[in-house]
């Protein structure tokens, strides 16, 4: 691939420094996807499987500065935010993402923690509201951080569907409302792209190992935009990346492992030797019936 040609993907994002969510999902899933990934840090975390032991935010202006950097020279085909824990630092990315002009933009609302703690002060809620949803080609928020996003519970598919119209009445684009927090053997997920609603069904895994789902799944939308796919084409895509990923987890540390963003790759190397060896034994047996 040239160098012209080669997919430019921005992730906007906080460090996991236990290498599973954050930029490092973010980077990981780029380069599994081919696409060259590039990234702004808006805090360094404490990190690993147990949970979050400590974040230091960066100032909004050097976020600001590492934005203008990579667009002003390398350019951007598709962009993702992640954490964005403080008002300026939204307000710092909004008004780069209007400046650069960066239409596709992937908005994972990190909001809410694992064990259920809110991420953002109040006033950075209220920016991400009024803001950063309004330029969102997409936002991907699951279950909490929708309810999050509109002050209301969401304990049905019927919810779901409802809940996704009204974050699209917020001024995004497209809403994608993942499931898993619902129960069920299925997790249904709901895609809203501002006229049809669709569901996006698969099994459910019984795992431990999800650290990094959200940030994994929307940063796989994100190469998937970068690369030029269409919109529900690379939801479709995204989807098969992450259930790939979260049914090859990783058993690392004492908590919840992180998913496994080589999953697919080793699936599809699967197939692909045993097709190849299914055609290698074909040929020994002719040449050996010659």
């Amino acid at each position: 691939m040239s160098q012209s040609s080669l997919p430019r993907a921005l992730t906007i994002a906080g460090s996991d420094s236990g290498g599973g969510a954050g930029i490092q999902a973010d980077l990981k899933t780029f380069q599994m996807l081919g696409v060259f990934g590039m990234s702004a840090l808006t805090a360094v975390t404490a990190q690993n499987t147990m949970g979050v032991q400590g974040i230091h935010d960066l100032p909004p202006d050097f976020v600001r500065q590492q934005i203008d950097s990579v667009a002003s020279d390398i350019g951007i085909d598709a962009a993702k935010t992640g954490m964005l824990s403080q008002p300026e630092i939204i307000e710092a990315v909004v008004a780069a993402m209007k400046e650069h002009h960066i239409e596709k933009l992937v908005v994972d609302p990190v909001m809410v923690a694992k064990g259920g703690a809110r991420l953002l002060v109040p006033a950075a809620e209220r920016v991400l509201r009024e803001q950063l949803l309004p330029i969102a080609y997409v936002v991907t928020p699951n279950i909490p951080e929708a309810e999050a996003l509109l002050l209301r519970r969401i304990e049905t598919v019927d919810d779901m569907r409802d809940a996704a119209k009204r974050i699209c009445d917020m001024g995004a684009q497209r809403v994608i409302i993942k499931g898993g927090h619902l129960p069920g053997g299925s997790s249904i997920d709901i895609l809203y792209d501002g006229t049809n609603v669709d569901e996006l069904h698969a099994d459910r895994i019984d795992t431990k190992n999800t650290h990094g789902t959200g940030c994994t799944f929307s940063s796989a939308l994100t190469a998937w935009l970068a690369r030029g796919v269409e919109f529900t084409m690379a939801v479709g895509r995204a989807k098969q990346f992450i259930t790939a990923a979260i049914a090859g987890g990783i058993s690392l540390g004492h908590g919840h492992g992180p998913t496994n963003h080589w999953a697919l790759m080793e699936q599809q190397d699967t197939v692909t030797k045993q097709i190849w060896g299914h055609m290698d034994g074909e040929l020994h047996e002719v040449n050996g019936n010659q």
